[in-house]
């Protein structure tokens, strides 16, 4: 085991792609002299190259769409974008063309590109840098959308996401670039589509992804201070999701919080729901529990900003009120 940061998980997973494949390359926009918005890329323009570590100009739409041709001639694209809320620019590349050529063409031109985007509020970006968008496009059928909350996670899904031949929105949490966590020195992969239980539990199944994590399990602690046993499970693949791992919880634990920290109308955890109301109703002793950020633009001042997301007092407020636990 080492101990890195996510970022360096990242860095790791990319510089293995580069080394061991020349069909691998980069393009964005200040990724090589700069290094990166978030430094994920620092250093790579000398070791890699102008021919595969490409700065591009400020145009999503151009950059994403010649990701997408170089992807169905054969090469394998990794693209990153500042900042998630860039995509709007390219959802036309990125909807209609990334996630439909395999199927319009019948199984006969692949797309295997990854798009990876630092995602999520609480870094003082203001409204139009702190969008969740991985949201919106895990509704996108031929799309698959990864967010992992860890750097042992990051590592193992960059090396999956790279290897799949379908596009793959790699959603970063900005939040968790620094993270720290234990990393296995032997290679491994994170399978896309299977959900992570964190902590095994009985009382109570909590469920969220990315920056929410860390919030579940300080709920958990807070929770287990109280005798109260809660089984934390980690998305880490919102589209294919993991519906079974989150229902069998469900069915043995009775009770479950969703946590989006994105904005709780239209996020991924309102889908989540309707399938365990569907799948695990009966097996219910209460309502089930979501909590989600503020449906208001994001603010710039930081006491705004923290008061419109997701936090712990608000989740175990939601828990208290709804299971009088």
């Amino acid at each position: 085991m080492s101990e890195i940061t996510v970022r360096q998980s990242i860095q790791k997973g990319l510089a293995e792609a580069l080394d061991a494949d020349p069909n691998v390359f980069i393009m964005g926009e200040d990724i090589g002299d700069y290094g990166g918005a978030y430094a994920i890329t620092s250093g790579f323009l000398e070791k890699y190259g102008p021919e595969r570590i490409k700065d591009t100009p400020i145009s999503e739409a151009a950059f994403i769409g010649a990701g997408i041709g170089s992807a169905a001639a054969g090469l394998k694209p990794i693209i990153e974008l500042m900042s998630i809320s860039f995509s709007l620019v390219a959802f036309d590349q990125i909807v209609n063309m990334a996630a439909n050529i395999r199927y319009m063409s019948g199984g006969q031109v692949n797309v295997p590109m990854v798009i990876r985007a630092p995602t999520g509020a609480g870094m003082q970006l203001g409204a139009t840098h702190s969008q969740s968008f991985e949201t919106w496009l895990c509704e996108v059928p031929g799309l698959k959308v990864v967010a992992p909350s860890n750097p042992s996670d990051a590592l193992g899904l960059i090396r999956s996401s790279i290897k799949d031949p379908n596009p793959v929105i790699y959603a970063e949490s900005a939040g968790l670039y620094g993270l720290k966590g234990d990393v296995s020195d032997k290679y491994y992969e994170v399978e896309i589509g299977k959900a992570d239980i964190r902590t095994a539990g009985d009382d109570i199944t909590l469920v969220s992804y990315g920056h929410g994590m860390p919030m579940l399990e300080k709920v958990a602690e807070e929770l287990d201070s109280e005798g109260i046993s809660s089984e934390v499970i980690d998305l880490r693949s919102l589209s294919p999701m993991d519906y079974e791992t989150v229902n069998k919880s469900v069915q043995k634990t009775g009770r479950a919080l969703l946590l989006d920290t994105s904005r709780k109308t239209g996020g991924v955890m309102a889908e989540l729901a309707a399938s365990v109301q569907e799948s695990s109703g009966d097996y219910l002793d209460g309502p089930l529990l979501r909590v989600g950020s503020e449906d208001v633009p994001w603010p710039y001042n930081r006491k705004l900003e923290q008061h419109a997301m997701s936090s712990v007092p608000k989740i175990l407020k939601q828990i208290e009120i709804g299971y009088s636990l």
